[in-house]
């Protein structure tokens, strides 16, 4: 009896020493996260942070983030928040290496990206590695040097003549794609979307769409994956090595054609009009009145390509799926485009800024789309001070990340949020704060125009002319950047002409 007392005891023991073990394992290293960060704030700021959790040591939240994408419910990271702390719309976390506050109602959003004397450029470590650095971009110049580069860079895309301008050659571009595509059993939607995105961009800021070669798009594509490496380590094998190395390669050839236009214009004796934003770049001059740093230009034009063709590429593409999925929307965003042709001239070619202007109903389908599924998923931000809002702390220094997301599937401020409902927008002003695909302030994305006047324009002659069909309709989607896994693989044929 004694000696299975003994055995029982000693089951007992190990049985404790192993739940103790994993107690220990799994709650004392987090408390040590959160004493990091948290408690050496004092008593008075952290008993005044937002409810939520630090995380691991070095690694915060990182594995629950990227579990909640990697399933096929993206909105489960916060939701879960939501779940274990209540509805209060902001949260502290530890993502990307930083401590950070998570904002989810429109008010704070607003407030956090119109606020600039608060809240300044707060974008991983990884992002600022890969375009440019803390200060050799447009996110680490001061505040009047970012309003006077953002307003150069921003002339040759906004306003009616600029706009204009643009049409002729983005038409050019779409209808020549479009024919190729018709000579290939199948295509992959988003990648040549990506090609006729980057030749506008190219033809934008260089002066030609050729003046890169398309194979630069593949090393974007490997530069976009690394922005938000949730492991920046640059060792082979990795992502964010994957993307240094293409940023090496596209500097190469930016600085080529840099060097290239710097001599052609030295050796041009009769001033001209600057249209080009590569030649608005190397006549401007920095607070000082000094020409713009070579590096710095360099970036400039690398971060405008990257954003500039990767983020119309994919809401063309959900645009493009989700109005074949709606054939009764197809068919009416069909229609507006039949009655723009018929009304203009016999002797009119092409489409104009008002026409583009006139696709009212395609115009809502493409802010539904940015509402379902826009870029980036969040909005980095840094607290150049300690910030008070609804009764919580932002301590100066953490990271602030608007989550647009959650803001668009709110089913408080957008019924049925899944849905794709055009209709959702009719006589609707959002309120401030709600609608922030292209963020909102002083920083709101200066291509934001121009992004929606390409998709109206590829999708104007796209459902004229063309049949689409994609080859797997239930293709997996791959998050946060929403893609389908196939690049959504489709056959493209032409109508008959009526």
């Amino acid at each position: 009896m004694a000696s299975k007392n003994v055995e029982l005891e000693l089951v007992w023991l190990i049985l404790a020493v192993v739940v103790g073990a994993y107690v220990f394992l799994s709650g004392f290293p987090k408390k040590i996260n959160e004493w990091y960060y948290v408690v050496r704030l004092g008593k008075k700021k952290h008993s005044s942070l937002p409810p939520g959790d630090m995380g691991w040591p070095f690694i915060g939240n990182i594995v629950s983030f990227l579990r909640a994408f990697r399933s096929h419910d993206p909105d489960s990271f916060i939701n879960n928040l939501v779940h274990r702390y209540g509805h209060t719309e902001i949260y502290k976390t530890s993502l990307f290496g930083n401590p950070s506050i998570i904002v989810c109602s429109p008010e704070l959003c607003r407030k956090v990206l119109t606020e600039d004397e608060l809240f300044e450029y707060g974008y991983p470590l990884s992002l600022n590695k890969l375009l440019g650095g803390e200060r050799k971009s447009l996110h680490g110049v001061s505040k009047s040097e970012h309003r006077n580069l953002r307003k150069l860079l921003s002339s040759p895309i906004n306003g009616h003549e600029s706009l204009s301008i643009h049409i002729g050659y983005i038409e050019e571009i779409v209808v020549s794609s479009l024919e190729e595509w018709i000579h290939t059993n199948s295509i992959e939607l988003l990648t040549e979307l990506k090609k006729i995105n980057f030749k506008v961009m190219t033809r934008i800021l260089m002066g030609s769409a050729d003046s890169i070669s398309e194979s630069m798009t593949n090393h974007y594509a490997r530069l976009f994956q690394g922005l938000l490496s949730p492991l920046p380590i640059n060792v082979p094998g990795f992502t964010f090595h994957r993307a240094l190395q293409a940023r090496k390669v596209l500097v190469n050839v930016i600085q080529a054609h840099l060097d290239e236009r710097r001599c052609k214009n030295n050796d041009d004796p009769v001033p001209n009009i600057k249209t080009d934003v590569i030649d608005l770049l190397l006549e401007a001059k920095d607070e000082d009145g000094e020409k713009l740093d070579n590096e710095l230009i360099v970036n400039l034009l690398l971060g405008f390509l990257l954003a500039g063709h990767e983020t119309t590429a994919h809401a063309a593409t959900w645009l493009t799926i989700y109005l074949h999925d709606h054939p009764e929307i197809l068919q009416r965003v069909r229609e507006e485009q039949v009655e723009i042709v018929t009304r203009r001239s016999s002797s009119q070619k092409g489409l104009t800024l008002n026409e583009i202007r006139q696709m009212e109903y395609l115009s809502k389908a493409i802010d539904e789309t940015m509402r379902l599924c826009g870029m980036p998923l969040a909005i980095f931000r840094k607290a150049t001070d300690d910030v008070y809002v609804n009764g919580y702390i932002i301590p100066k220094g953490w990271k602030v990340l608007v989550w647009n997301r959650a803001v668009h599937m709110n089913p408080e401020i957008y019924s049925n949020p899944k849905d794709f409902l055009p209709s959702r927008w009719d006589d609707h002003k959002p309120k401030a704060g709600s609608f922030i695909p292209f963020g909102a302030g002083s920083r709101t994305c200066p291509g934001a125009d121009l992004s929606k006047i390409e998709m109206c324009i590829f999708i104007h002659y796209f459902l004229l002319n063309y049949r689409f069909e994609r080859v797997n309709p239930k293709s997996p989607v791959v998050f946060p950047s929403p893609s389908p896994v196939d690049n959504c693989l489709a056959r493209i044929t032409k109508l008959p002409t009526p």
